[in-house]
């Protein structure tokens, strides 16, 4: 069983991306990603307008400001809230993606193996393999490389997921 959204990525070191923003923009490239998939053509914010909004620093874009300044750029038609597993599972399975964020450093798991140490990404679906569960990714790119759609192991990560699900109040 696989479910996979059809999400156009985009890298954090894109032309486009702010030069002193680019090696923390992760989180508002996620973002913009996400946003513009849940409203094509309607969504104008650019990741560097969110780098501000959603008040990223240098060192990155915590959680509750991600939610709290989230919830300020959208307003009350949508709900943004961070969610369990299986809530983002049914989230990708209803065609929505949500925002997924490794942090090995603030869930003090300095020596646990994983695919990122701290990273915002767009979850865009979701298989099992062997039975496991697989995560698909956008991994928001590298230096000289746009975004590609990655697998990563969800047992591997667990400890240090963080998954938030941005709803139309309507669906909920």
């Amino acid at each position: 069983m696989k479910t996979q959204l059809p999400i156009q990525g985009l890298s954090q070191y894109d032309s486009s991306i702010q030069t002193d923003f680019q090696t923390s923009a992760c989180g508002p490239v996620t973002a913009y990603v996400l946003l513009n998939y849940l409203m094509p053509d309607t969504y104008s914010d650019t990741p560097n307008s969110l780098y501000d909004k959603l008040g990223v620093t240098r060192i990155g874009l915590f959680t509750h400001r991600f939610v709290r300044n989230m919830r300020i750029v959208l307003g009350s038609n949508w709900h943004i809230e961070k969610c369990s597993l299986h809530t983002a599972l049914r989230e990708l399975k209803n065609g929505r993606p949500v925002a997924l964020k490794f942090d090995k450093y603030f869930s003090l798991k300095w020596n646990k193996k994983s695919t990122f140490a701290y990273h915002w990404v767009p979850l865009i679906g979701y298989e099992i393999e062997n039975d496991e569960l697989v995560l698909i990714i956008h991994d928001n790119g590298a230096r000289n490389r746009e975004s590609k759609i990655r697998k990563v192991s969800y047992s591997q990560n667990a400890s240090i997921l963080t998954f938030i699900r941005i709803t139309p109040t309507s669906a909920i």
